[in-house]
Parts: C-alpha cells; structure tokens; sequence
C-alpha cells in the first residue's frame, strides 16, 4: 500500500508541466530586413565621397598668371621686374587671366585704363592703343628744362599754368600741392589751364628718375580744358607743376 502510493505522488510530479527557468527569454521574432535602404545608404557614401575628390582635385589645378604689383597708368606697358610678378591662382575657364608664359607679348601691350597694385591681370586691361576715360583728352607737351619738376614720372598728377613775361622760379612741395619745377624762362599765372592732369607718358622716362633737358609730356585732361592747354603749349609758353592727387 506505501508502495503504491509513493509511486502515484511520483507519477504525479513527473506529470506537472515544466516552469521556465528564471532570468530566460522568450525567443524574439526575426527581423525584418530592407536591401533597398541599404543600398541607397552606401550609395549616398560613395555620392560624398567622389564630391570630395573632384573638390581636393579642382583645388590642386592651379595655373600661374600675371599680377600688377605697382599701378600701371593708363597708357602705360606692364614691365616684368618693375610693375608686374607672377602669382599661382586656381584655374577659371570664365576668367581670361594672362598666363605668366605670355607675359613677353603683354610687355608690348599699353593699359587701357589705370591698373591698380594688387590687381591680377585679365587679357580685358591691356590692348595695342591705349583706350582714354570718359570725359578726358590726350594731350601732348614738349617742355624745356625748368618747365617741369625734374623727378617727374607717370602716374603724377600735375596742373599746367601758362608762362607770362618775365623771369622767376615756380616753388613748391608735392606735399603741399605742388612741386619745384626750376626756373622757367617766365612767370606763371595765377589761374591754371588745367588744374589737375594725369601724366600718361613721359618720352625719356628711366625708372622712376626723369633726366634733365627736354621732355616730351602726355597728359590726360578734361576736355573742357584741351583748347587752353594746346594753345599755350604750341607756343611753348606751358610750365607744370605736381600737385596732390586729392586736389582732383
């Protein structure tokens, strides 16, 4: 009788269902998987990664031009050494820089209007004959020693007064709007032909030293001012003076 019954209670646990173990999980479902956003998240790397080589590329294509280092008056031939240099700038097929292997056929080139220092040249600047600012003449002198200031250079603003009878001497500063000019074979005037003159050319000119003797003068004027001026020169009776830019 003991017998059996320890053999019905056994029965009995065996045939109780099994309890999960603590601390075990349920197994989670698979994942879903989505190629297509995969793809287009390596697409988007090589995307980026190809825009960032052609950007280091383009950076890397530059090409050596020409650049102003001094003004160049309008008129004016850039000079290698003096007024221009060379500069590496990235290449720009809208932009028609001068190539540095040109510069010996832009020497022989005139600026059509004022160049400024710092300014990197474009073929547009230069031409074979100088182009004239709105409003303005070329006009020519031939001047004696004493008529004009000795170290007088393109690019120098001058006034031109008319000669009268009588000897003396023009004095004066560029600093204080003017400049010595020796003496002259007569006086000038009170009131200029033209007040203020671009120097556009000088025949004899060496560096930034003019020598003594005659030079031939080309100034750019107001037209305004051109019959005065071209009279009085073509009697010689003309003496110039520097004078201050800012008194244009």
């Amino acid at each position: 009788m003991k017998i059996q019954e320890r053999l019905g209670a056994g029965g009995n646990r065996s045939a109780a269902p099994a309890q999960p173990a603590m601390g075990e999980r349920l197994p989670a479902p698979p994942r879903e998987r989505k190629p297509a956003l995969a793809a287009l998240a390596v697409l988007l790397i090589l995307v980026g990664a190809l825009g960032a080589t052609v950007l280091v590329l383009r950076a890397g294509d530059r090409i050596e031009v020409v650049k102003v280092t001094k003004e160049i008056p309008a008129g004016e031939a850039p000079v290698e050494g003096r007024n221009i240099t060379s500069v590496m700038v990235a290449e720009d097929d809208s932009i028609h820089y001068v190539p540095w292997t040109k510069v010996g056929a832009l020497v022989k080139l005139k600026a059509k209007s004022t160049i400024p220092a710092g300014t990197v040249a474009v073929g547009e600047m230069f031409g074979a004959k100088p182009g004239l600012p709105a409003g303005k003449a070329s006009v020519g002198l031939s001047l004696k020693e004493g008529q004009y200031p000795a170290d007088l250079k393109p690019g120098d603003t001058v006034a031109a007064y008319p000669v009268v009878s009588g000897t003396s001497t023009a004095k004066g500063s560029a600093g204080s709007g003017s400049s010595s000019s020796g003496s002259s074979s007569g006086s000038s005037g009170d009131t200029p032909l033209v007040a203020a003159a671009k120097v556009s050319t000088i025949s004899s000119n060496n560096d930034a030293t003019v020598s003594t003797g005659n030079q031939n003068l080309t100034l750019l004027v107001p037209r305004g001012e051109v019959a005065a001026l071209a009279s009085a020169a073509s009697e010689g009776k003309v003496v110039v003076v520097r004078v201050t830019p800012d008194s244009n």
